[in-house]
């Protein structure tokens, strides 16, 4: 299908064309980062074209690859809000994003993490576009923790701070997990965020 196909095919097909591009593009950065990520990889994920790709995304692979890390990131944020519900107390919440991102990179066999991560690294200063959309996503991931911690008495500064470093520990425990392939270090993380958290109120 050419781009006029494209243009002139039924809305839900021009519709589900796009979420595959979007959905492909999110698990391979995710997976091997924008560098690692070849627009024909692309295209043989998602069973779709070049025509295809310029139509909806015009920019090419850099406005995809902006698009499909909103996508994880929104992912992912439903882990950290899973995590962040599932207790009042807030030391046992923090504690239960860690045992879930574990869990969620264990049951992909390693190869399924934060889907900013891969890409941010290697992009920042060579993309504004994906370096804006990989700040966004970690500027809100750092909003829903604090707002869990200030629900429960920790003073705002406090709470942005220690939502701060909870992300950090999170992210860097992660690193070590699908590195490693164990998921002890989030498991750690689990344990002494909880102390932290508890020890901050």
């Amino acid at each position: 299908m050419d781009a006029t196909e494209e243009t002139t095919a039924p809305r839900e097909a021009r519709s589900d064309t796009r979420t595959r591009l979007v959905v492909a593009t999110a698990t391979l950065l995710q997976r091997q980062g924008y560098e690692g990520t070849s627009i024909k990889q692309i295209l043989r994920e998602a069973k779709a074209t070049y025509g295809s790709l310029y139509h909806f995304f015009p920019q090419g692979k850099e406005a995809l690859a902006a698009e499909a890390l909103r996508f994880g990131a929104a992912d992912f944020t439903d882990v950290l809000r899973r995590g962040l519900t599932s207790s009042d107390e807030p030391g046992e919440a923090v504690a239960n994003c860690a045992l879930l991102l574990a869990d969620t990179l264990r049951e992909s066999d390693w190869t399924d993490g934060c889907p900013v991560a891969a890409t941010a690294l290697e992009i920042i200063g060579r993309s504004p576009l994906i370096q804006r959309t990989s700040d966004e996503a970690l500027r809100q991931w750092r909003e829903l923790i604090a707002t869990k911690l200030q629900e429960h008495d920790i003073p705002q500064a406090k709470a942005e701070a220690l939502a701060c470093t909870i992300l950090s520990t999170l992210e860097g425990a992660e690193l070590i997990c699908r590195v490693s392939s164990d998921d002890e270090p989030l498991r750690f993380a689990a344990e002494h965020l909880a102390a932290l958290v508890r020890a901050s109120r």
